[in-house]
């Protein structure tokens, strides 16, 4: 059974989430501050998911994604009382791979789970071809071990940053649009994803280039999208 870890101060807002959870199927775990699901993790290994609110007190969300962060690379769904953009960018700039404005549709969260699940299970599990190996420069992914390089230098990428860098490491030169990144990766329709694909892209540019200002790799093609720059072996 796949383990979720919830994080919410509001209990109730906990035992909702565990009641459409259990009912897909899940195993869910309970924490009501960062410090809490932090503790979980630790004891815990094998959670597939973390479910964390930003505001809650001794430590919210957010300090907890960066501390969780820095030795998990589990995904992370952000819940959030707030509906603005900046909190959502906020969230995704802290390490979360999605969130979730409450108040929110139990249909929904099911489908973001499911999602994150499919993804990050996908991630470790994928079947490859004989070559598993692309590279692009001194840019190397490995597809069997899932494991990123520059110049030799090896790279801890999220699943979301690594399925988006697999996507375009594979098709390099081709220029992707920011919905096409995401159908691709989310499977789902891209409505308002400009925002979401941009902080992931940024992510992953701030880890593989040497200046992210003047990218090698990851390039703009402004006004169509992005690409991998199809250096010649």
């Amino acid at each position: 059974m796949i383990n979720i870890l919830v994080c919410d101060d509001d209990t109730s807002i906990v035992d909702a989430i565990e009641i459409y959870l259990t009912k897909e199927g899940y195993n869910v775990l309970k924490a009501y501050d960062g410090i809490e699901a932090i503790n979980v993790l630790k004891e815990n290994p094998n959670i597939a998911l973390l479910l964390i609110d930003i505001m809650m007190p001794r430590m919210d969300g957010i300090h907890a994604t960066v501390k969780i962060r820095e030795t998990n690379s589990l995904p992370i769904i952000f819940l959030s009382a707030k509906s603005e953009d900046t909190d959502k960018i906020l969230g995704l700039n802290m390490g979360a791979d999605d969130y979730i404005t409450k108040p929110f549709n139990p249909l929904e969260l099911i489908a973001r789970v499911n999602s994150a699940i499919r993804r990050y299970t996908q991630l470790g599990n994928l079947n490859t071809e004989d070559n598993a190996v692309f590279t692009s420069g001194g840019l190397m992914l490995n597809d069997d071990t899932k494991e990123v390089f520059v110049d030799g230098r090896e790279v801890k990428l999220t699943p979301i940053e690594y399925n988006i860098l697999m996507l375009l490491v594979r098709n390099k030169g081709k220029v992707f649009s920011i919905d096409q990144i995401y159908e691709n990766i989310w499977n789902e329709e891209a409505i308002g994803a400009d925002n979401t694909v941009a902080v992931h892209i940024r992510h992953i540019r701030e880890k593989i280039e040497i200046n992210p200002k003047e990218p090698r790799y990851l390039k703009v093609v402004w006004g169509v999208g992005y690409k991998i720059e199809n250096y010649k072996e």
